[in-house]
């Protein structure tokens, strides 16, 4: 699994601590992680929690990426811009039992995590946790297990709500304020990560327009 990290710009002097946290617990089952900024508090490629979202769209539409971890210092703002797009379904995750739960129970594709409210002294071990139980099973294996069934069938009722309820990524992108979803996209590493792993051609054409 292709796992990307996205952090905002309140937070992102925590990237490097976040990344290697998460590294220390995929990489060993066998994921890649792709960092996609920002780096640091002063990486020029500045990202709102609303560019979070349309970057984590980008990824997870395209197939560059199979799972998104990002956040704010709440994790709300970044949950529900993330939620605003097609094909992306995030939960709001802080502490190791949500992350459980939001796997087994919702069988998502992409967390927001809180990294300022409450994160303070322990907070790399309890990311280092969240990450742990959030892919320590694969996703949609149910809880408590005679709850299976029902959650299944009420994770493939939402995904066919959301497919009507959102249009195609490449006509919202369109439509979005160009410079706000250039500058989601123009991060350091972005493209070579992203053209590298997209799965998507209409996707990969409308972002190298976007790009220019």
């Amino acid at each position: 699994m292709k796992i990307a990290l996205i952090n905002e710009n309140s937070q992102a002097a925590k990237n490097e601590m976040i990344f290697q946290c998460l590294r220390s617990v995929a990489e060993p089952m066998g994921h890649q992680v792709f960092n996609y900024g920002m780096y640091s508090a002063e990486d020029p490629h500045s990202l709102t929690y609303v560019q979070n979202g349309i970057l984590a769209a980008v990824l997870l539409n395209s197939g560059a990426a199979d799972y998104v971890i990002t956040g704010c210092g709440t994790g709300e703002g970044a949950m529900l811009a993330c939620n605003s797009f097609p094909k992306v379904l995030c939960g709001h995750v802080e502490s190791p039992l949500d992350a459980y739960l939001f796997s087994q129970v919702n069988d998502g594709n992409c967390i927001a995590i809180p990294f300022a409210e409450n994160f303070g002294w322990g907070g790399e071990l309890n990311l280092t946790y969240i990450f742990e139980k959030l892919f320590c099973a694969p996703g949609g294996g149910g809880y408590p297990k005679e709850r299976v069934v029902p959650e299944q069938r009420n994770k493939k009722i939402l995904d066919g709500v959301k497919a009507i309820t959102h249009r195609p990524l490449t006509e919202i992108l369109s439509e979005l304020d160009p410079e706000l979803v250039k500058g989601a996209l123009s991060g350091e590493h972005f493209a070579e990560y992203f053209f590298a792993n997209c799965k998507d051609a209409a996707i990969e054409d409308a972002v190298r327009k976007i790009l220019g």
